[in-house]
């Protein structure tokens, strides 16, 4: 039984996906490092970010949706937050268990300083890289992506 060998754009992603798995690993410990001084992780602030970006307040299972994450996971970090008091939940008037998630000043004040931590940190990282070479990347990532997504959304079917 002969087995089917990768083309070579085939080889080529293989050896870019166990790069940006790696890269993944390095970015969240860098992350980490980065807003520990405000009492954060990579994971929190990843939370808190994603609340920022939605329009309107959302449930968990949208914003684990929205990061492409696991919704018990962000579930776990919501809890953590609301602890902490960088959160507060509150009712979904479209249903009843589903509360929706709010940051709180104080959340948002902790968001405002992780940015403020990373503007200098993704400049330098950034150096040497065009926007140009940097856009192309974003622009494959982002069409891996949502095939994959596609695969997903064909696999539920």
């Amino acid at each position: 039984m002969q087995s089917e060998t990768r083309t070579p754009a085939g080889e080529t992603l293989t050896n870019l996906m166990l790069d940006l798995f790696r890269l993944n690993s390095l970015i969240l410990r860098a992350g980490d490092r980065l807003v520990a001084p405000l009492g954060l992780t990579s994971a929190r602030w990843q939370i808190l970010g994603a609340i920022v970006a939605a329009e309107l307040p959302q449930p968990v299972a949208w914003l684990a949706r929205d990061l492409g994450a696991n919704r018990q996971n962000v579930q776990r970090i919501v809890n953590d937050l609301q602890k902490e008091g960088l959160i507060a939940l509150e009712p979904n008037p479209h249903h009843r268990r589903a509360q929706l998630v709010v940051l709180t000043q104080k959340g948002r004040d902790a968001y405002d300083a992780a940015m403020e931590l990373q503007t200098p940190w993704i400049n330098q990282l950034s150096e040497g890289l065009s926007a140009n070479e940097l856009q192309t990347m974003h622009r494959a990532i982002i069409a891996l992506r949502e095939r994959l997504e596609g695969d997903e959304a064909n696999d539920r079917r």
